[in-house]
């Protein structure tokens, strides 16, 4: 089988710095080579999506040591932002960019619209992991349809959560990082203080220190400092135990092309509240008779996301009928060997 090559930011297998886009390549590579392609992987290190000389230089080093006609899967992180080393390598190259979040839905440089335009033009093939994002993709630039397509994250089966007797156990999994919107999440279990819970807000501290700094001075501000807990990230059997001994989870993200844990905590039977961004309602699913496994509230706005929690604290039914829902859109999730088969279908037409 033609070889394929993965370009990918350095850190893939870093613990300290968890991530959905970090867990998805590194799945799909696993299910790629399990499937009989030979897989090799070549991590860039960067200061990606926003790189300097350094990273550029890197990146060119890698592409430009490919053989004629390689087939090379490029997450957008490293691809999107490079036009000027990969669109000269796009006619002897055969290059699929995997997009995790468009750059130009981000708060965009002037010139980041035309910079990531270009190399998703010049690419043999676009995947994205929401069909908002592929929706997205195709309103900012000019991309023929068909060269798009959507490979959703799989997930791994995993024992149904026992959950707590008060219910109370309320986690999010996400870096705290101003776009995960811990801020928001704060404001609202502030006014809910009345009422018995606890909430572990698992993720790294140190994408942006002075932000987590600043969000649990706010937890000691506001009295919350023995109700919300900050443990740093968690992976593997920890990240399992973690979500284990929740009852709710909670994500106040301000944007997010799918929402990996939304799907993570779907398959142990946890509702979800989350903010209502990106791919996170096409995660979010429904379960039988289009009854949601939990809320999808308005992004930035504190008030919606208390009274969506309350409603899960204050009320039985809410929470059995969001279990209910949950365990019917559980069975429903796709696996990751689903994932790879778009992938692998996508590839192997990029190689004819």
């Amino acid at each position: 089988m033609t070889p394929l090559h993965v370009v990918v930011p350095d850190g893939l297998d870093d613990p300290a710095r968890p991530s959905g886009g970090n867990a998805y390549d590194r799945r799909v590579c696993r299910e790629l080579a399990g499937m009989g392609w030979p897989v090799q992987i070549h991590e860039v290190p960067g200061p990606w999506p926003r790189p300097d000389a350094g990273a550029y230089a890197a990146l060119a080093s890698v592409v430009q040591r490919l053989p004629d006609g390689a087939v090379v899967l490029l997450d957008g992180l490293v691809a999107s932002p490079a036009p000027e080393v990969l669109v000269p390598q796009a006619g002897r190259l055969r290059l699929v960019v995997l997009v995790h979040m468009p750059l130009g839905h981000r708060p965009p440089r002037p010139d980041t619209l035309a910079r990531e335009g270009a190399v998703l033009s010049a690419a043999a093939s676009v995947v994205t992991t929401s069909a908002w994002s592929r929706r997205t993709l195709l309103e900012l630039y000019a991309l023929p349809d068909d060269r798009l397509q959507v490979a959703e994250p799989g997930v791994d089966a995993a024992p149904l959560a026992p959950g707590t007797a008060t219910a109370a156990s309320l986690l999010c999994v996400a870096a705290v990082i101003p776009g995960k919107g811990h801020d928001v999440l704060l404001d609202a279990l502030a006014t809910i203080a009345d009422l018995p819970w606890d909430c572990r807000c698992v993720g790294s501290l140190d994408r942006d220190p002075a932000f987590a700094w600043s969000i649990r001075r706010r937890v000691l501000d506001d009295g919350l400092r023995d109700r919300v807990r900050f443990p740093g990230p968690r992976v593997a059997a920890d990240l399992d135990r973690t979500y284990a001994s929740a009852d709710l989870l909670v994500l106040a993200s301000r944007a997010e092309a799918y929402g990996m844990v939304v799907t993570e905590a779907l398959v142990r039977g946890l509702p979800v509240v989350a903010a209502d961004v990106g791919g996170v309602r096409e995660a979010l699913g429904h379960g039988a008779g289009a009854v949601r496994p939990g809320l999808l509230v308005p992004s930035d706005d504190p008030g919606a996301l208390a009274a969506a929690l309350r409603a899960w604290l204050d009320d039985a039914d809410v929470r059995l009928a969001w279990r209910r829902a949950a365990g019917e859109r559980r069975a429903s999730l796709p696996d990751w060997s689903t994932t790879a088969s778009v992938l692998a279908d996508v590839l192997a037409g990029a190689a004819r």
